[in-house]
């Protein structure tokens, strides 16, 4: 067998780190630091500056340290990212304890998702080619699992309809960008009107620019208010993937 310690792949190594195989950091300098540490700060870098901009060399200088430092605890900046993941999968409440039956919980977890994504922008932008599971991802997914308990469902099934939720809310959240939250085309709570102040701009060119005659379908769409990319659409979306998914586990429960 392999010991991930030794391996060249960064995937192999970043479980090693995940999984408390690695102990390089016992070996380190003693500057106070710590993995946990390090993530953080790798957090905070990427939400500062953007995920593009995350280096080891820039979290070290937010740490007040020397690179070399930080390459005693983390090889590397694949691993660091996997790290900062798995740091993040988990919210404040585990899937399995939301409130109501499976549906209520689905729809809880779904919005929970969203509102990380926008608090947290840079976990759809990060340059890892394979998520590697860490135990706070796998602990998430064993929760997500368990609100399909009783329906009848197989395991693929439950699987299956967890993975198209998420993939649904990643994607939105890819399509949206930063700023909008789902059901609304303002700035989220807290923001200022920069993003509608560009959208208004935007309409104004566009009206200038564009003969919508030519788009008689769009222009009976913008006509009864329906902006599109607005935001709208996610509970739109979500709520006709769990009628979907409702189908199923009807026709299972008979």
């Amino acid at each position: 067998m392999t010991d991930p310690l030794t391996t060249s792949t960064p995937q192999e190594r970043a479980l090693a780190l995940l999984w408390g195989r690695d102990t390089r950091g016992a070996r380190g300098p003693a500057r106070g630091l710590t993995l946990e540490r390090i993530v953080e700060a790798a957090i905070e870098v990427a939400e500062r500056d953007g995920p593009a901009a995350m280096s080891l060399r820039r979290v070290a200088a937010h740490l007040g340290v020397g690179v070399a430092s930080l390459y005693t605890y983390v090889p590397g900046r694949a691993e660091l990212e996997a790290l900062m993941l798995d740091a993040v999968a988990v919210g404040r409440t585990l899937p399995h304890e939301l409130p109501g039956d499976w549906r209520a919980k689905l729809t809880a977890l779904a919005h929970d998702d969203w509102r990380e994504i926008r608090l947290h922008p840079w976990v759809l932008e990060l340059g890892v080619a394979e998520q590697v599971p860490g135990p706070n991802m796998l602990r998430w997914l064993d929760s997500a699992l368990r609100i399909f308990d009783g329906t009848g469902l197989s395991e693929a099934e439950k699987l299956s309809a967890i993975e198209t939720v998420d993939a649904y809310v990643r994607g939105l959240g890819r399509l949206r960008g930063p700023g909008g939250r789902p059901g609304s085309g303002s700035p989220e709570p807290g923001g200022t009107d920069t993003d509608a102040e560009d959208t208004r701009e935007r309409d104004l060119a566009l009206g200038q620019l564009v003969d919508f005659d030519r788009y008689p379908a769009l222009l009976r769409a913008l006509a009864a208010g329906v902006m599109p990319y607005s935001g709208a659409p996610f509970e739109f979306g979500l709520q006709r993937l769990l009628d979907g998914i409702e189908q199923l586990v009807i026709r299972r429960s008979t």
